[in-house]
This record gives C-alpha cells, sequence and structure tokens, in this order.
C-alpha cells in the first residue's frame, strides 16, 4: 500500500506495511535518525515527533494514519519556539547522555507552540510523559522555563 506524506517540508511517498509503526519508517527508510525508540509503547517519549504540529508518539503510530500529513522530526524543527528552546538547552546544558533528548525538545517546543505564558505546574506536566534514565528534570524544566521566558520578552 502507498502512503504519502511529507516530512520535514519534503514530500514523502512510503511502500510498506499500513500497521508498520511510523517510527520504522523514519528511522529505517528516511535515515533521520534523531528520533530514537525507547519503549514502543508510548510511555518514555524517545520517539516523539510532529504530527500536524502535535507532538505525538511514533513507536504507536501506524504509518497509515499519517497519510496527507505534515510529519516535523527533530532534524526539520525551526521555528521561534524551536530556537528558544535549543538556546535554553545549550545554555542550561540540559543533555548528559542525551538519548531522550530530541523527544524531550519536541515536546518542549510542541508545547510552548501552543501554551504561552506557562506555569511552573504547566510545564511539570507537559513533560511529565517524558523519561531521562539521567534525571535530568530538573534541567529540563528549567530550560523550558527559560524559552518560554524568552518568548515572553
Amino acid at each position: 500500500m502507498s502512503i504519502s506524506f511529507t516530512v520535514n517540508g519534503t514530500p514523502r511517498t512510503t511502500d510498506t506495511d499500513p500497521a508498520k509503526p511510523l517510527l520504522w519508517v523514519i528511522r529505517d527508510e528516511l535515515k533521520l535518525t534523531g528520533t530514537k525508540y525507547g519503549c514502543g509503547v508510548a510511555q518514555c517519549g524517545a520517539c516523539t515527533v510532529m504530527i500536524d504540529g502535535v507532538a505525538s508518539r511514533s513507536c504507536v503510530t501506524p504509518v497509515d494514519s499519517v497519510e496527507g500529513a505534515e510529519i516535523t522530526t527533530i532534524e526539520g524543527l525551526s521555528g521561534p519556539e524551536a530556537a528558544a528552546v535549543q538556546a535554553a538547552w545549550t545554555e542550561i546544558e540540559v543533555p548528559q547522555c542525551g538519548y531522550c533528548q530530541s523527544g524531550q525538545i519536541m515536546t518542549a517546543t510542541s508545547f510552548l507552540t501552543e501554551t504561552q505564558n506557562p506555569t511552573d505546574e504547566d510545564i511539570a506536566f507537559a513533560m511529565d510523559g517524558n523519561l531521562c534514565r539521567c534525571a535530568t528534570y530538573t534541567r529540563i524544566r528549567a530550560a523550558v522555563r527559560k524559552a518560554a521566558d524568552s518568548l515572553e520578552a
């Protein structure tokens, strides 16, 4: 079955099992390896991409469900919210091992695109579904706060 969608602004078509998780199409067929495999059951957030601007877990998203959709991976992330998040991540030195960071950044960017002037509780709630083995949660939340504050200025 042929399935067409756009990834990072480029039209793509795949002929694959329609139930195949989007994650594996992104990584194996499109060779965009910034999106990571973590748990395979949408519990850790490492596989987060944006589907039509909404943070989504690609490990449980069947590729046929994205027919005609705009998918953004970490490689194609752009815009003022993305720039603010990336700058804050760098300044605060968030990553330790870095494995979960693409999913963290995708979630934070999607959240800040939809939420202006978030409270610390809003940030904690938004980021709660993304796990970090290195437990850099304090730095992650501080970076999201810093990015949000920079967007308000």
